[in-house]
Formats: C-alpha cells, sequence, structure tokens
C-alpha cells in the first residue's frame, strides 16, 4: 500500500466506506492539481482536499440553476475561456460556500471553462446524470486533463439483468432521470472521448431506500416504489434494485463502475 493510499485509509472518519474507495482508486498524491466534477454538495471535494496540492470543484449545470443570492467567487487560476469566449459565471465563494478547501464554479453546459492540461487528476461523481451530453462532458473531462495525468470517472450503472425496470424506478423518483448507463457504454464514451483506459472496478453497494426516496417528487411515488421492492422480496417481479430487508430496514443495491483513464497523446 503506498503512503497516498495508507493515508486514505487512515481518514475514514468523515467519509462513507464507499467514498474513500473512490479516493483510494483515484490514487491522489500530494502535487495533484485535481479538478473534482460533481453535484454540488458532493463530499468527494472535501474528502480528496487534505491529499493533493488543491481541489477545484466544477458543478456542470446552467448557472441559472443555483440560487441569485450566491455572491461569486475568483475563478481558479487554471481558467481559460471555453470555445466562444464566454466565461460561465461563478457562483460560488470558496470560503462561505464551500468550506472543505475546494474553489468552486459552475460550469455552463459540458464547458469547463479551463485550458487544455489544466489538472493532473480529473475526478467525475455522478455528473453524467445532470443535464448535460455526456460525450460533450466526457471530452471536456479529458481535455482539461494533462498529458500523464489521470481521469477517473464513478458513475451507477445499469445491473447486469432487469436494467429497463431499474431504469423505471429511476424515473418515478426523478423524472429527470436519464437513465442508467451500461457500462460497456461509459467505455465506449472515455474511449472516444480520447482516453486510454487503465483500470477498472464493478462494485455493489447496499444502501438504506429511505435514504434513496429522499429526494422523490410525490409522496405517493415514493410509496410506490416501496410496495415494488417489498414484492419482489415476496416473490414478485424483479425490478433490478435488488432489495433485501436488514435490521427492520428496507435497503436496495447500486452496481457503480470506476473508471480510470489517461488521455491519448493529442
Amino acid at each position: 500500500m503506498s503512503p497516498t493510499t495508507a493515508k486514505v485509509h487512515r481518514r475514514r472518519s468523515s467519509t462513507s466506506p464507499h467514498l474513500d474507495r473512490l479516493v483510494a482508486f483515484a490514487e491522489p498524491g500530494p502535487a495533484d492539481e485535481c479538478l473534482t466534477l460533481d453535484c454540488g454538495s458532493d463530499p468527494l471535494p472535501a474528502a480528496l482536499s487534505p491529499l493533493v496540492r488543491r481541489v477545484t470543484a466544477a458543478d456542470a449545470v446552467r448557472p441559472a440553476d443555483h440560487a441569485a443570492s450566491d455572491p461569486p467567487g475568483p475563478p481558479s487560476s487554471t481558467s481559460a475561456p471555453p470555445p466562444g469566449g464566454r466565461m460561465p459565471t461563478v457562483v460560488f465563494s470558496p470560503a462561505r460556500h464551500r468550506g472543505d478547501g475546494a474553489f468552486a464554479t459552475a460550469a455552463e453546459g459540458a464547458a469547463l471553462p479551463y485550458r487544455d492540461g489544466a489538472f493532473t487528476l480529473v475526478v467525475s461523481r455522478l455528473a453524467l446524470r445532470r443535464p448535460v451530453d455526456p460525450a460533450s462532458l466526457l471530452r471536456e473531462t479529458v481535455r482539461v486533463c494533462r498529458p500523464g495525468g489521470r481521469v477517473v470517472i464513478a458513475e451507477v450503472v445499469r445491473p447486469a439483468h432487469h436494467a429497463p425496470a431499474r431504469d423505471r424506478l429511476e424515473r418515478l423518483r426523478d423524472p429527470a432521470h436519464p437513465g442508467l448507463p451500461a457500462l460497456d457504454d461509459l467505455v465506449r464514451l472515455l474511449t472516444d472521448a480520447g482516453a486510454r483506459i487503465r483500470r477498472l472496478e464493478r462494485i455493489n453497494v447496499e444502501r438504506p431506500l429511505e435514504h434513496w426516496l429522499a429526494d422523490a417528487t410525490d409522496p405517493a411515488v415514493a410509496e410506490e416504489v416501496r410496495r415494488a421492492l417489498l414484492e419482489e422480496i415476496d416473490g414478485g417481479s424483479r425490478t433490478g434494485a435488488r432489495p433485501r430487508v436488514i435490521g427492520g430496514e428496507l435497503w436496495y443495491t447500486d452496481t457503480w463502475a470506476y473508471l480510470a483513464a489517461e488521455p491519448r497523446p493529442r
């Protein structure tokens, strides 16, 4: 185990074991200039911040999707205008809005406001479920990674079986959900974006159902999802969520894919 990996495993109190595993997979180092693509409140930047030189956290959504009251903060020194010359609005103040050692910006659509090769480590966690084109975002992810650097993608992917049923549950909970990608599609998209796959892990993660349903659009929808999972446990139709009862609580299973790649020579 490398010193960096050992350091990751020593600091498990503030992050989940699942997040710790992703951080260890990313192999951060003290010289890394790191970019994370996340969902705004994602704990990933805080987990990486003590292990790298600097973290910049970009939320790849339209700036208008953020609260207008958020005061702007300075962009990273790695910033450069995207194609078209217009910088996205910076909507977070690093000190007042992140509190985790990371600079934070909002990237409009899939146009990341950074120059080519600005980062040595780019980690994307669940960014592909945002309202952006996955192929475009992955091209941008690879573009801003320095030759010899690492691009790490972490996404929930389709289960091996009953994928349409699982997508139905996702869209019940969130009608805007694009559906779960297949692992083969992620590999193809990342390769087409100009990266060479170096490592890949596929893991199953069990989670309490109520945590997942907290964002359901309607209580009646949440109840429909609960009922479908309980019926599966009793021998009903498969949902792709692989439910079971643990300690009297209903749990389900996500399948995560971790991919580590490097930019091919341009």
